[in-house]
């Protein structure tokens, strides 16, 4: 059994590849948790591929736009193909429902602390209210090969398998 959070794609995605160094969320990781391996879970949601192009164009302007907590170097590549994927539509080659990776949790950050590592402009990845309080470093990633499907849940929750 392991302790797993669903997280919506592409951020799920990100993370996988070590472009997302922090998985930010309105409360602290149980104390429990810090230290321990946590399956990521793409959720079922299906991209919005005007959150992927906002993304996009934020982290190709530094300066200029408000920029998300990502690596550019990893990120700008699994935009770039999911935009080129489907001009109109959303990608499809993202797993939605499944397991993709592990990853062990550092000890949290306020979301500021964590916005100061990538500079004046970066700030919060999402539109929900609260969701920048705290930063949890996702350390040590170890990719699921092939991604594992999975049923999600809000909050942790526990998967049945192992990564």
């Amino acid at each position: 059994m392991m302790k797993a959070l669903t997280v919506w794609q592409p951020w799920a995605s990100l993370i996988a590849i070590g472009a997302k160094p922090y998985e930010f969320r309105g409360w602290r990781p149980p104390a429990s948790l810090i230290g321990q391996r946590l399956a990521i879970h793409a959720g079922a949601r299906p991209m919005k591929r005007s959150e992927v192009l906002a993304l996009r164009i934020n982290l190709a302007n530094p300066g200029r736009y408000p920029t998300a907590c990502l690596r550019p170097d990893l990120a700008i590549p699994l935009l770039d193909r999911i935009l080129q994927q489907h001009k109109s539509a959303v990608a499809s080659f993202l797993p939605l429902s499944h397991i993709l990776c592990a990853a062990t949790v550092g000890e949290p950050k306020s979301g500021d602390e964590c916005a100061r590592e990538f500079g004046e402009n970066a700030g919060n990845d999402s539109d929900r209210e609260g969701t920048f309080n705290w930063g949890w470093p996702m350390l040590d990633i170890a990719l699921l090969e092939p991604p594992e499907p999975a049923r999600g849940a809000q909050g942790i929750w526990n998967w049945s398998g192992q990564c």
